[in-house]
């Protein structure tokens, strides 16, 4: 049985990734609980946060998946940069 895949959209229309929907979703849920409790938050701190959220359950690279899904995640209007920020800050919409 294979696993569910989707694919990722990009916020500047670059073609996306497939990745495991479980993973997507996993990734998606702790990006959404960092950003519900700190409201806004470097790219950097995201990535941490993640990281620690999901220590001992997930065996893939953390920050490829932050990056992946916060890039998708944005392409969808779910969260968004915000403007000006050096460096990159981001918060839910």
């Amino acid at each position: 049985m294979s696993e569910e895949r989707i694919m990722t959209l990009h916020p500047a229309g670059k073609s996306g990734v497939r990745i495991s929907k479980d993973k997507y979703d996993l990734v998606r849920q702790a990006i959404e609980m960092v950003l519900q409790q700190q409201g806004e938050v470097s790219f950097g701190l995201l990535t941490e946060s993640v990281g620690a959220l999901l220590n001992g359950r997930f065996q893939d690279s953390i920050p490829w998946y932050v990056t992946t899904v916060k890039l998708d995640m944005e392409a969808r209007g779910i969260l968004e940069r915000v403007p000006g920020s050096k460096p990159q800050r981001l918060r839910l919409t």
